[in-house]
């Protein structure tokens, strides 16, 4: 791992915006809280793969890959990140290096790969991502990108994320680490409002962005950018004259909105647009933040007024819903944000939190699980759940439906019960008000969806050891059947048959 590398992560681990890092010794808060990957150890996602997902939703620039192939099939276009224009985010672009690269090096064919990218596509910028086989032959990324950019007169941003620094999570911040080195603060916007506020860790999957768009716009709320979901490289660019920074992922970019507020003075808060009340509690927080910044103070009313309207329609519209999910049992298997932001939304719709991952969230996470649920909070709060676990919880009926990422799938189905899609793979938005009503709507399909009163009716063979009583059943009334059938043909009454 080369020095400068080393020197950036220690940067990273420390991060002001963690209370729980703050509170460590200075030697343990340069640990930081995850441990470097042992080779064969990369399940869940390497350093590169995170850094990756972070950027790849800025849609108008090329992201190149300077590595073998396999590393940038394994994490192209992985997210249903949305775009309203461009759509070259989702062209794949490799260096693809061969063996005589790792033994000569593959600057030159990185500088190459570059040139025609620009010749080809003319993006705004080019992002050149770091691998692990490519890390370690010592190829010099920044330079590479320092001198294509000056020949070629376009920013060309080199994330230096190798996999083996360590897991997804880190790769995320070293992302956040590329932007705030060399893009954010390079270009002036054309004007400013005072109504201008960035979203920092928002992926605008499945569109969900622009479910909240419509309320900010009508609030006169500009999004001067989104770090980095349906991202426009000019707009983050010029990120730094923003007068509120919003947090919807703390654990992927904390580092921008951190040292934004040290180095531009912008105040950020950490909100969620999951359900009805966090919705509004959201735009209250923007609101307020844009006032003390300088904004007028009718934007407090003004708000007040549109989630009065807004929320009466939603709640409205879940109405239906809300008597048919009443008291129905939900496992969530998430992290982050969603496992308290989901969880009161899913309240809101009338159903009951089993369990409830934290694998992933922060301390500030647990903390507001703690306060949406109550006294009793810790024992649904899951730190880690084994396939194994989720399956007898299933299994045994105490939970109706499971809220989860793909790769949980295939536990629900297994154990019968219902699955719906919470992660970056989902095809539904449920974001803002409209993702709300949804959500529920979703849930409700899933739970009533006449298909599992057919699926868990006992398999004649009964090969999983399960449906014995079935089956004696079933057999002794076909082999009944059966005789008569026989006997009759050959002119037999059943019981003449020769055995």
């Amino acid at each position: 791992m080369s020095v400068s590398l080393k020197a950036k992560i220690a940067d990273v681990f420390e991060e002001p915006g963690c209370d729980k890092n703050q509170g460590k010794s200075e030697k343990e808060r340069k640990k930081g809280c995850t441990k470097q990957l042992s080779p064969g150890a990369a399940a869940g996602g390497c350093a590169f793969d995170g850094a990756k997902i972070a950027l790849q939703p800025v849609v108008d620039v090329a992201h190149l890959v300077h590595g073998p192939i396999a590393c940038e099939g394994n994490s192209w276009d992985n997210r249903h990140s949305a775009s309203s224009g461009s759509q070259l985010y989702r062209s794949g672009f490799t260096t693809d290096i061969s063996e005589l690269d790792v033994i000569y090096g593959g600057e030159k064919r990185l500088f190459k790969s570059i040139r025609e990218i620009i010749e080809k596509y003319d993006p705004p910028a080019v992002f050149v991502y770091q691998t692990c086989v490519t890390a370690l032959v010592g190829d010099d990324i920044e330079a590479v990108c320092q001198r294509a950019s000056a020949k070629f007169g376009k920013p060309v941003i080199p994330v230096n994320a190798p996999g083996f620094a360590g897991p997804k999570n880190l790769g995320n911040k070293l992302g956040a680490e590329a932007l705030l080195d060399y893009v954010i603060g390079t270009v002036e916007p054309a004007f400013t409002t005072p109504y201008d506020i960035n979203i920092i860790g928002e992926y605008n999957l499945v569109g969900e962005l622009w479910q909240v768009k419509p309320l900010l716009d009508a609030l006169g709320i500009r999004i001067l950018s989104c770090i980095s979901g349906d991202g426009r490289y000019n707009e983050i660019a010029s990120a730094h004259r923003a007068k509120v920074n919003m947090m919807v992922c703390s654990k992927s970019m904390i580092n921008i909105a951190t040292k934004m507020e040290q180095r531009y003075g912008i105040p950020y808060f950490e909100g969620s647009f999951y359900g009805i009340s966090d919705m509004s509690e959201t735009l209250r927080q923007i609101a307020s933040l844009l006032v003390k910044q300088g904004a007028p103070d009718d934007l407090i009313e003004r708000t007040e007024r549109l989630i009065e309207v807004e929320e009466a329609r939603a709640y409205k519209r879940i109405a239906e819903y809300k008597k048919r999910l009443q008291g129905k049992r939900v496992l969530l298997i998430t992290g982050g944000v969603k496992s308290w932001s989901v969880v009161a939304a899913l309240q809101e719709g009338g159903m009951e939190i089993v369990g409830t991952s934290v694998k992933k969230s922060t301390k500030e996470d647990k903390e507001k699980i703690k306060e949406i649920m109550g006294e009793g909070a810790d024992a649904h709060m899951i730190d880690d759940m084994t396939p194994r676990e989720m399956y007898a919880m299933l299994r045994d009926a105490k939970a109706d439906i499971m809220l989860s990422g793909g790769r949980s799938q295939f536990v629900a189905l297994k154990a019968r019960m219902p699955w719906l899609d919470i992660n970056q793979e989902r095809y539904h938005p449920y974001g803002g008000y409209e993702g709300m009503v949804e959500l529920v709507a979703e849930i409700d399909r899933a739970i009533f969806n006449p298909v599992w009163q057919q699926v868990r009716i006992p398999a004649p063979w009964g090969d999983d050891g399960e449906s014995l009583g079935a089956i004696t059943s079933t057999v002794a009334t076909t082999t009944d059947h059966l005789s008569g059938i026989a006997a009759r043909a050959m002119g037999l009454e059943p019981e003449e048959i020769p055995v």
